[in-house]
């Protein structure tokens, strides 16, 4: 916008410099377009104030707030003492004034006000005035998040004692209410500080749901004290290293980091994987294994072993007394490929016949079906996968994840079905696909990759209008799978900064969305990831850090086989985890969490 306008300027100045005496063609076209030109600065910073998600409207104001060390913090209503403390505890992590909060709403400079409004949730208000800071919403939420877009400013400012702030009236709300990003832990694990790091930052760009993909094959990280071995053994290994000491999260420990997020209003959404993926479980308690297919060893439960449908039961139930999210998350994907082993086994075909199957997806669907009763009848959500949809959940218990961009069908029949449904397609979501094509540790698909753009243009750009709008799309999700992350360090550079293109794609509503303002502010926010010192991809100067490589990838290509299972699915059909077309790596499994 600034470059179309200084042009027209120029060309105006040009044109008019040849008839400068002309009085007239001076007050008609130099005079407006002078004026325009000195109003400039205020238009662009009403249209690129530093906040991500940008807000639906900012209107910049006359005056300045000053923020000090005598400023107060004060609420109309004691339930947001937690969002006040908050803010008080981010101010002085930056350096800020030393505020006190002091719930008489009187004496406050920082003011925050439920307003019993009917109004969506999460949304807000803030108004800088001279005098006072007024942070307005219907509920603690919105107040919380009308909190954060006011750190995001002070941020951008000079650290001091006494901090002013442009006077200026922010009015927001969220596009989407489900704003989340996976993390794959059992491939590779990195413990409750990275955790509750992550966490931060997803507060800071307003994510409100952490999907925490805790079993695998690779390793067991949740503690269920009815069956020790899980941890004991199930968690030694990771995806490298199958003899690295166990990993694990204590249940202490899990209810630390539930309530670390509870306070940024963030939802923790546990999976167990099942029936598929189960190889960690089965080598803790090899009785519940259901057998091996080539290439997939111990990968699923033996639907057939009634003991099976008990343990499993025992474990959802201790893992819903530690996430208050009312919502389990139960995996259900590419069993087919270890579904094989079930084909041909006297209990297998007895079961089949005993209820008139005739398929071994029948079974897998019985399967799910019964452990999905289990997680309704503790009053949660079952949420799964999209090969889930095939199975008949009950529509108003069950959320289908929608991961196979080349399985748009799958889309079609969870709405159909009227299944609530987030959207996390491979491309562009699964953030364990490259940012650059020049990157080489990571994964492709048909040679796309999953650039920032493509995530902040997410769902817009990619889905129909009838799907984009239907009232059952939840929202959106990132999810990143670890098999080639094992560091810290590349860990960052394959959540940063696709992170905050997440924000704007899961909030900012598609009108309101400008790429060039994104842009602009995705680069003043690498200054905030430098003071953290986080390791980012920049992908305007890729040079500038370069790839960060955990394993050393193995650059010979081979092309997936196309071959079918017993029961009929084609392998490369199924997730990104398992199921891609090419394998550009040799410590990379074929798997959706991959």
């Amino acid at each position: 916008m600034f470059k179309q306008l200084l042009k027209f300027v120029t060309v105006k100045i040009c044109v008019s410099s040849v008839n400068f005496y002309n009085s007239c063609l001076f007050q008609l076209v130099i005079f407006p377009v002078a004026m325009l030109f000195c109003l400039l600065p205020s238009l662009l910073f009403a249209q690129n104030v530093n906040i991500i998600p940008q807000p639906k409207s900012f209107i910049n104001a006359d005056g300045q707030f000053q923020l000090n060390g005598n400023s107060l913090i004060g609420m109309n209503d004691n339930s947001l003492l937690p969002q006040a403390n908050y803010l008080q505890t981010e101010l002085s992590k930056l350096n800020g004034p030393a505020i006190a909060v002091d719930q008489d709403e009187t004496k406050a400079a920082i003011d925050l006000k439920l307003n019993g409004s009917a109004s969506t949730d999460g949304s807000y208000q803030v108004k800088i005035q001279p005098q006072r800071i007024i942070i307005t919403a219907s509920g603690n939420e919105g107040i919380f998040y009308g909190i954060v877009s006011l750190l995001q400013i002070i941020r951008n400012q000079q650290a001091g004692q006494t901090l002013n702030l442009p006077c200026s009236t922010i009015s927001d709300a969220p596009r989407y209410q489900w704003r989340g990003l996976m993390l794959d832990e059992s491939r590779h694990f990195f413990g409750k500080k990275k955790v509750e790091q992550l966490l931060d930052w997803m507060a800071f760009y307003k994510l409100n749901k952490f999907h925490w993909h805790l079993t695998d094959a690779n390793g067991w990280r949740l503690e269920i004290k009815k069956y020790p071995r899980l941890s004991s053994v199930g968690a030694i290994g990771n995806k490298t290293d199958t003899a690295a000491e166990a990993k694990f999260y204590t249940q202490d420990e899990i209810r630390e980091i539930v309530a670390y997020a509870q306070d940024r209003f963030i939802t923790v959404v546990p999976e167990i994987d099942m029936p598929g993926h189960a190889s960690a479980s089965n080598r803790a308690y090899p009785e519940f294994n259901g057998g091996s297919a080539p290439g997939y060893p111990n990968f699923t439960f033996d639907p057939s072993n009634q003991k099976v449908y008990p343990f499993l039961a025992d474990i959802l139930k201790e893992t819903n007394t530690l996430f208050p999210a009312h919502m389990i998350h139960l995996g259900g994907d590419e069993v087919a490929l270890g579904m094989q082993a079930w084909a041909g086994k006297p209990a297998i075909m007895d079961m089949m016949s005993k209820n008139n199957f005739t398929a071994l997806s029948d079974l897998e669907h019985y399967f799910f079906r019964r452990m999905a009763d289990t997680v309704i009848s503790f009053g949660d959500k079952v949420l799964c996968w999209d090969e889930a949809a095939e199975t008949d959940l009950p529509a108003d218990k069950t959320i289908i994840f929608w991961w196979r961009q080349n399985v748009p069908a799958s889309l079609h029949l969870a709405l159909q079905k009227k299944y609530e449904v987030v959207l996390c397609p491979r491309l562009p979501m699964y953030l364990d696909f490259v940012q650059n094509k020049d990157h080489i540790s990571g994964r492709k698909w048909k040679g796309d990759f999953s650039p920032v753009t493509d995530i902040y243009n997410f769902p817009d750009k990619q889905l129909p209008a009838d799907e984009l709008n239907s009232n059952l799309v939840l929202g959106v999700q990132a999810n990143l799978w670890t098999e080639l992350v094992g560091s810290e360090k590349r860990l960052e550079f394959m959540i940063f900064p696709r992170i905050a293109a997440l924000a704007e794609a899961g909030w900012t509503d598609a009108a309101v969305k400008d790429e060039d303002s994104f842009n602009e502010r995705l680069k003043l926010n690498f200054k905030l990831y430098d003071k953290e010192n986080i390791y980012y991809y920049n992908p305007f100067d890729p040079a500038a850090h370069p790839e960060a490589i955990d394993f050393t990838p193995n650059l010979i290509k081979h092309e997936m086989p196309k071959t079918r299972h017993r029961h009929g699915r084609k392998v490369a059909a199924h997730h990104g985890r398992l199921g891609k077309p090419k394998v550009r790596h040799h410590a990379v499994a074929k798997r959706h969490k991959n």
